[in-house]
């Protein structure tokens, strides 16, 4: 079944322990968590230097806290908040060993605080500060508006320490601007984080990072259409023990059955979405499928996100990751495909949709 939720409004259709570290071990199967006897554990990949062993499908909650990605008409966005903690505790029942959040997502921190703070010890925890321009005041008023960022995010959070706490959206200066380096140290050393790193946008914003030795993790844009990172920075990822999260796996939705909702100014897109489509449909696969398990097919110190709101989203990029990496031939025929307007591989510059 192809993972979309366009059959009733307002809802889809139906259908290795982590470390010996304190703030993640798993607690022993036990009366309290009857279900962990019968859990079919995910595989896991280690981040990098950091040493985080997460599953290969980790959790994205900007669809919990914001109205994000691409609507279906007459569908909300986003769940009741009783929804959103069945979800939340449903991907840590099912495996899933990564939790991906951000200060700019809403209510998405206060909405994990509630649900499953009580379950810390289960999941790598990742939050991400939002960075302020040199115009925003003095160098000193910059840097305390992110520790303030960041001080918010362990309140609504409910926790006294992150696993990763990444820079938000960063560019090429951003990631090369000695003040946000020196937050995430100072952050590192306060004990709000155990590691630090950036989400960027770009291969120049992730080469940059990863040779300057700063950043543990880094979260990037990766998918079946948008191939950019392979040629070098997936390689400089592995040389330099970078663990990389990889988002827009589903293109905000482009790699699902919503692509019939792009507007018009993203057809070059839907175009190649098609393409694939065809190609998964012709090897017996969803597009969805197809599109996390050519991800997943990619050997290196990775973990891909599923961003979404709903339950069976998550249960079907669960399914793909048990699946298995795609036939050497399927992977050649994916690369063949390219959308003609390469502008448009940039989601940042998308129209709304």
């Amino acid at each position: 079944m192809p993972i979309v939720r366009l059959q009733t409004p307002g809802r889809p259709p139906d259908g290795a322990p982590l470390s010996s570290r304190p703030n993640v071990a798993r607690p022993p199967v036990d009366g309290k968590f009857p279900w962990r006897a019968t859990i079919k554990a995910m595989r896991q990949r280690t981040l990098g230097r950091t040493g985080l062993p997460v599953s290969e499908i980790s959790l994205g909650t900007v669809e919990l806290g914001l109205d994000y990605g691409i609507g279906v008409p007459g569908a909300p966005y986003r769940p009741p908040e009783a929804e959103a903690s069945r979800l939340l505790n449903t991907a840590l029942d099912m495996g899933v060993t990564c939790i991906d959040t951000a200060r700019a997502y809403g209510t998405s921190e206060s909405l994990i605080g509630q649900a499953i703070a009580g379950r810390r010890g289960e999941f790598v925890l990742v939050s991400k500060t939002k960075t302020f321009p040199a115009g925003y005041g003095t160098p000193a008023e910059r840097r305390e508006a992110m520790l303030a960022s960041v001080r918010e995010s362990l309140r609504q959070l409910r926790v006294e320490q992150l696993d990763l706490l990444l820079l938000h959206s960063s560019s090429p200066d951003e990631v090369s601007e000695p003040l946000y380096a020196g937050v995430l140290d100072e952050c590192r050393e306060r004990g709000w984080t155990r590691f630090t790193g950036a989400s960027v946008y770009g291969c120049e914003a992730a080469l940059l990072a990863i040779r300057s030795g700063r950043f543990d993790c880094l979260q990037v844009a990766w998918n079946a259409l948008d191939r950019g990172v392979e040629a070098e920075v997936l390689p400089a990822a592995i040389e330099h023990g970078v663990g990389l999260m990889v988002r827009s796996v589903l293109m905000r939705g482009a790699l699902t059955g919503r692509r019939s909702h792009l507007p018009a100014a993203l057809a070059p897109v839907d175009q190649a979405a098609g393409e694939l489509e065809a190609l998964a449909a012709g090897s017996g696969l969803t597009l969805p499928e197809l599109a996390f398990r050519y991800i997943l097919s990619q050997q290196g110190p990775l973990t891909a996100l599923v961003g979404t709101a709903w339950i069976e989203e998550l249960r079907e990029a669960v399914r793909c990751a048990e699946a298995g990496p795609l036939p050497d031939e399927v992977l050649a025929a994916i690369r063949a495909i390219h959308v003609s307007d390469p502008s448009l591989l940039d989601l940042s510059r998308w129209p709304p949709v």
